[in-house]
Protein backbone atom coordinates (compact mmCIF):
# COMPACT_ATOMS: atom_id res chain seq x y z
CA UNK A 1 0.00 0.00 0.00
CA UNK A 2 1.26 3.46 -0.92
CA UNK A 3 -0.18 6.79 0.18
CA UNK A 4 0.74 9.89 -1.78
CA UNK A 5 0.56 13.54 -0.75
CA UNK A 6 1.28 16.33 -3.22
CA UNK A 7 2.45 19.81 -2.31
CA UNK A 8 3.99 22.86 -3.93
CA UNK A 9 1.12 24.10 -6.02
CA UNK A 10 0.07 27.73 -6.10
CA UNK A 11 -0.44 30.84 -8.18
CA UNK A 12 2.35 31.96 -10.48
CA UNK A 13 2.69 34.36 -13.37
CA UNK A 14 3.27 33.10 -16.88
CA UNK A 15 6.96 32.43 -17.41
CA UNK A 16 7.48 31.57 -13.77
CA UNK A 17 8.42 28.31 -12.08
CA UNK A 18 7.04 25.93 -9.49
CA UNK A 19 8.29 22.67 -8.04
CA UNK A 20 5.73 20.09 -7.06
CA UNK A 21 6.56 17.39 -4.55
CA UNK A 22 4.83 14.09 -3.91
CA UNK A 23 5.69 12.39 -0.64
CA UNK A 24 4.96 8.68 -0.34
CA UNK A 25 4.44 6.43 2.61
CA UNK A 26 5.07 2.72 2.57
CA UNK A 27 8.20 0.61 2.38
CA UNK A 28 7.99 -0.27 -1.29
CA UNK A 29 8.16 3.21 -2.86
CA UNK A 30 11.38 2.43 -4.72
CA UNK A 31 9.73 -0.44 -6.56
CA UNK A 32 7.07 1.77 -8.13
CA UNK A 33 7.12 3.82 -11.27
CA UNK A 34 5.76 7.30 -10.65
CA UNK A 35 3.73 9.60 -12.83
CA UNK A 36 2.34 13.10 -12.83
CA UNK A 37 -1.04 13.82 -14.37
CA UNK A 38 -3.15 16.96 -14.53
CA UNK A 39 -6.78 17.86 -14.97
CA UNK A 40 -8.02 21.25 -16.05
CA UNK A 41 -11.63 22.35 -15.47
CA UNK A 42 -13.97 20.69 -17.93
CA UNK A 43 -11.23 18.48 -19.34
CA UNK A 44 -10.16 14.89 -18.88
CA UNK A 45 -7.16 13.96 -16.78
CA UNK A 46 -4.04 13.94 -18.94
CA UNK A 47 -0.57 12.51 -18.63
CA UNK A 48 2.28 14.90 -17.92
CA UNK A 49 5.42 12.89 -17.05
CA UNK A 50 6.59 9.55 -15.73
CA UNK A 51 9.76 8.14 -14.21
CA UNK A 52 10.81 4.55 -13.71
CA UNK A 53 11.67 2.96 -10.38
CA UNK A 54 15.29 4.12 -10.18
CA UNK A 55 15.00 7.41 -12.03
CA UNK A 56 16.97 6.15 -14.97
CA UNK A 57 14.22 6.71 -17.51
CA UNK A 58 11.76 9.54 -17.92
CA UNK A 59 8.93 10.25 -20.32
CA UNK A 60 7.04 13.49 -21.03
CA UNK A 61 4.03 14.58 -22.94
CA UNK A 62 5.03 16.78 -25.87
CA UNK A 63 3.52 19.97 -24.49
CA UNK A 64 5.87 20.03 -21.46
CA UNK A 65 9.10 18.71 -22.99
CA UNK A 66 11.97 21.07 -22.34
CA UNK A 67 10.00 22.92 -19.64
CA UNK A 68 9.17 20.28 -17.02
CA UNK A 69 11.51 17.82 -15.32
CA UNK A 70 10.45 14.80 -13.28
CA UNK A 71 12.84 13.35 -10.72
CA UNK A 72 12.74 11.17 -7.64
CA UNK A 73 14.64 10.60 -4.42
CA UNK A 74 13.97 7.07 -3.23
CA UNK A 75 15.72 7.68 0.09
CA UNK A 76 13.21 10.46 0.80
CA UNK A 77 10.32 8.57 -0.86
CA UNK A 78 9.54 11.66 -2.88
CA UNK A 79 8.99 12.44 -6.55
CA UNK A 80 9.28 15.94 -7.93
CA UNK A 81 8.02 17.88 -10.90
CA UNK A 82 10.04 20.99 -11.68
CA UNK A 83 7.96 23.24 -13.90
CA UNK A 84 9.63 26.14 -15.70
CA UNK A 85 8.39 28.62 -18.29
CA UNK A 86 4.85 28.06 -17.14
CA UNK A 87 1.99 28.95 -19.42
CA UNK A 88 -1.66 29.71 -18.76
CA UNK A 89 -2.58 26.38 -20.34
CA UNK A 90 -0.62 24.58 -17.62
CA UNK A 91 -3.31 25.60 -15.15
CA UNK A 92 -4.80 22.44 -13.63
CA UNK A 93 -4.94 20.22 -10.61
CA UNK A 94 -1.79 18.11 -10.64
CA UNK A 95 -1.83 14.54 -9.36
CA UNK A 96 0.97 12.12 -8.67
CA UNK A 97 0.47 8.41 -9.07
CA UNK A 98 2.34 5.20 -8.35
CA UNK A 99 2.20 2.04 -10.40
CA UNK A 100 4.06 -1.10 -11.43
CA UNK A 101 4.20 -0.04 -15.07
CA UNK A 102 5.46 3.37 -16.10
CA UNK A 103 3.51 4.78 -19.01
CA UNK A 104 1.08 7.51 -19.97
CA UNK A 105 -2.10 5.56 -19.26
CA UNK A 106 -3.80 6.58 -16.02
CA UNK A 107 -5.25 3.10 -15.60
CA UNK A 108 -1.76 1.65 -15.24
CA UNK A 109 -1.30 3.40 -11.91
CA UNK A 110 -2.53 1.88 -8.66
CA UNK A 111 -2.29 4.74 -6.18
CA UNK A 112 -3.12 8.42 -6.47
CA UNK A 113 -2.64 11.54 -4.42
CA UNK A 114 -5.34 14.09 -3.71
CA UNK A 115 -3.94 16.67 -6.10
CA UNK A 116 -2.49 20.16 -5.84
CA UNK A 117 -3.76 23.21 -7.71
CA UNK A 118 -1.47 25.06 -10.09
CA UNK A 119 -2.75 28.33 -11.48
CA UNK A 120 -0.76 30.30 -14.06
CA UNK A 121 -1.88 33.85 -14.66
CA UNK A 122 -1.28 35.39 -18.06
Amino acid sequence: QVQLVESGGGLVQAGGSLRLSCAASGRTFSSYAMGWFRQAPGKEREFVAAINWNGGSTYYTNSVKGRFTISRDNAKKTVYLQMNSLKAEDTAVYYCAAGRIWDRIAGSYDYWGQGTQVTVSS
